[in-house]
């Protein structure tokens, strides 16, 4: 047995947390640069205390999912500012844009030196500048990351800028800042950590830390996301579970991989405008069948079978729960908290062809626990239309 685990410096967990991150950023900088998401007055908190220890600050607002020219925006604000420290204060997009942000503003050349699939692929040379990472959802996990999701419109695809240098600084996660969530976006960030625990526990390059990340999880989202998502402003302890939930399934797939959700939900969300959390909820529970079907014709001694039926345990608290009954589990989840159909965002049959053959050649899909043919694939797809 050989792995590896990397993550963020230091983590820092817990209610109130926020105070401290103007200790915590003197540390680190002197004039920052704190990405928002598109109302930047809900960072007015983080400026005050960054200010309180004398560090200048200029907020820089991601409106949508970052696309190339966002990010190279932002490097340009950065320099004009001086900037030598990074903060992110949003949700994954926030996160992923300060990433790239602080990724390039210590490398030379542009973005698409560094980028997959469309660039160079070349590795950054140098650490990013100190980047601090404040997740207000729970679901990406993109705090403890190594690499940042982009949208390219003009390929029509996501892709990632991906290094160990991009791991932050700090990670702090207070769950209070989930607090006013709308139950909306609850349910789809809370959607995509249940996918992020799922799919790093039956991969292929699952690990024993990765394991226990994964266990943990899937018990706190099966006890707390219908809570935080029907009365999250007074359910305190379900929005730390989720919290905890979303941290653990980003330092997991980060350490093992994905699946097949992920491999279709970047190509996907490359071609029409869908939340990613939402996108990989609406597949997930067809992903799972699909995958169970394949591995039961064509291998059926695989450990992958045996770590479904874990799934379905730890997520209906029935000791002996088959596999098939955690697919209804989440399917039930899926319809409860009113995710809607991907034909909602403009796919059609038409367009199964193209999305199968991008998601077959996608990173996330090299882990899924057994290879799906072209046909599974679109087959998955078109459950999910």
């Amino acid at each position: 047995m050989r792995f590896e685990f990397a993550t963020a410096t230091r983590i820092i967990f817990g209610p109130g947390t926020l105070r401290e991150v103007g200790a915590l950023a003197k540390e680190h900088g002197r004039c920052a640069l704190v990405v928002t998401g598109r109302n930047p007055d809900r960072a007015a908190p983080l400026l005050a205390l960054l200010r309180g220890q004398g560090l200048a600050a200029e907020t820089f607002p991601v409106w949508n999912e970052p696309e190339l020219a966002t990010v190279q925006k932002g490097v340009e604000q950065a320099r004009q500012i001086r900037a030598d420290l990074v903060l992110a204060f949003g949700g994954g997009s926030v996160i992923d844009a300060a990433k790239a942000i602080a990724a390039m503003l210590a490398n030379d050349g542009e973005l698409l030196d560094y980028l997959e699939v469309i660039g160079r692929g070349k590795a950054l040379a140098n650490p990013s500048v100190p980047f601090i990472a404040i997740p207000t959802t729970a679901g990406t996990g993109s705090e403890v990351t190594r690499n940042a999701v982009l949208a390219a419109p003009e390929h029509r695809v996501k892709v990632s800028l991906r290094s160990p240098f991009m791991l932050p600084r700090v990670a702090l996660v207070d769950p209070e800042l989930t607090y006013d969530l709308p139950s909306t976006i609850t349910a789809s960030t809370g959607l995509d950590a249940l996918t992020q625990l799922i799919e790093p526990y039956v991969c292929s390059r699952a690990n024993p830390m990765t394991d226990a990340l994964c266990v943990q999880g899937l018990q706190q989202v099966a006890r707390s996301l219908r809570s935080a998502f029907e009365n999250g402003r007074n359910a305190p302890a379900a929005r730390q579970d989720m919290a905890l939930a979303s941290l653990y399934g980003g330092l997991a797939l980060a350490n093992a991989g994905l699946g097949a959700v992920h491999g279709f939900a970047g190509p996907i969300g490359g071609m029409f405008s869908a939340p990613h959390g939402a996108v990989c909820a609406a597949l997930l529970p067809h992903v799972m069948e699909s995958n169970l079907h394949a591995l039961r014709q064509r291998q059926a001694g695989s450990e992958a079978l045996g770590r479904y039926e874990e799934v379905a345990r730890l997520l209906t608290g029935k000791p002996g729960a088959q596999a098939d009954e955690g697919v209804d589990w989440v399917r039930r989840l899926v319809a409860d908290l009113q995710i809607p159909p991907l034909g909602t965002y403009g796919l059609t049959r038409a367009h199964v062809a193209e999305l199968v053959d991008k998601a077959a050649k996608a990173s996330s899909m090299k882990a899924n626990p057994i290879v799906l043919t072209n046909a599974e694939l679109a087959d998955v797809l078109e459950r999910a239309l």
